[in-house]
């Protein structure tokens, strides 16, 4: 196999998300890819990882010996912020930013050792507690000039669905759209003061590691109230368990108590951003599975 090649699912994403100007970036790629191999003394550069996200990653040795990490994607504000996340983060709590270039969106990080993710842990509330105390480290206080997107922002999707569907609810269920677009803009109303997010912590998005036992990887880097980043996790190995509500609901009192958050709190975060991440997904590749809504509907009743 030759290097460096971009994955055909990985391709396809590029293609959905950012259509042609996708498709010139990775015929762009392979020159990029060798102007940072010599910016940054990279001397071998490895097959990419097996997990397809939204950029292409793959590790890398330097002239030293260094073992690295090499990552790349189309420019786009949610990739720029993840650098600028890093850079805050400075190793703590996370992956560790060696360089990055914010215009290209190129980065090379700390490679973790042995890497294993948090999913491969079979006991929940173990896992539940890594998570917990992995996403207190990660808050940090921001300036009002931070380069951070906000959760309102993200949560502009509820307003696009309505204007494309003259104030309807597309293909999601009204139902759940509704509870879930009015929830939504009332948290984020009361609001507490933002602090730096990861954004999507989630089991594949926490490593093992040497220097820290779990070390934070693929910060979005978002600025909303604390209570905001649980949900990625919420919605994250939900087949794990048979009764899906009375699982969410342990976890959402551990998280609860690791965090000092309230409950009720942490349970309208993750159903009104269960509702957002299938708008997100039905945007970037026009479809989702409806097990995407599993979440929304067994915490429906709570609300």
């Amino acid at each position: 196999m030759e290097f460096p090649e971009i994955q055909p699912k990985l391709a396809q994403k590029f293609i959905d998300v950012y259509g042609d100007f996708g498709r010139e970036w990775m015929r762009a790629f392979p020159a990029m890819l060798e102007r940072f191999q010599q910016e940054w003394d990279v001397v071998e550069v490895g097959e990419t990882f097996p997990y397809v996200g939204y950029a292409w990653v793959a590790p890398g040795t330097l002239r030293d010996g260094t073992k690295v990490v090499l990552k790349f994607a189309p420019p786009d504000k949610e990739f720029a912020s993840e650098v600028e996340a890093l850079r805050l983060y400075a190793g703590e709590g996370a992956a560790r930013l060696i360089d990055g270039d914010t215009q290209a969106v190129a980065m090379l990080l700390e490679r973790l050792e042995p890497g294993t993710t948090l999913a491969e842990l079979d006991d929940d509330v173990d896992a539940t507690e890594i998570a917990g105390q992995a996403m207190k480290k990660l808050f940090r206080p921001l300036t009002p000039d931070h380069p951070f997107p906000t959760i309102e922002r993200w949560g502009a999707a509820f307003g696009r669905v309505r204007d494309a569907y003259d104030g309807g609810c597309g293909i999601v269920p009204e139902e759940l759209f509704e509870p879930a677009d009015r929830i939504y803009q009332e948290l984020c109303a009361s609001a507490e003061s933002p602090v730096l997010l990861h954004g999507d912590l989630h089991h594949w998005n926490i490593l093992r590691a040497e220097r820290e036992r779990w070390l934070a990887i693929d910060p979005k880097g978002l600025a909303g109230e604390p209570a905001y980043d649980t949900a990625s996790l919420l919605r994250n190995r939900t087949e794990i368990e048979r009764d899906l509500q009375a699982m969410t609901l342990r976890r959402i009192a551990q998280l609860s108590e690791i965090l000092g958050i309230d409950r009720q709190k942490i349970l309208l975060w993750a159903f009104s951003q269960g509702v957002l991440s299938v708008l997100w997904m039905f945007e970037d590749h026009g479809t989702f599975k409806e097990e995407n809504l599993a979440l929304p509907r067994a915490l429906r009743a709570l609300i």
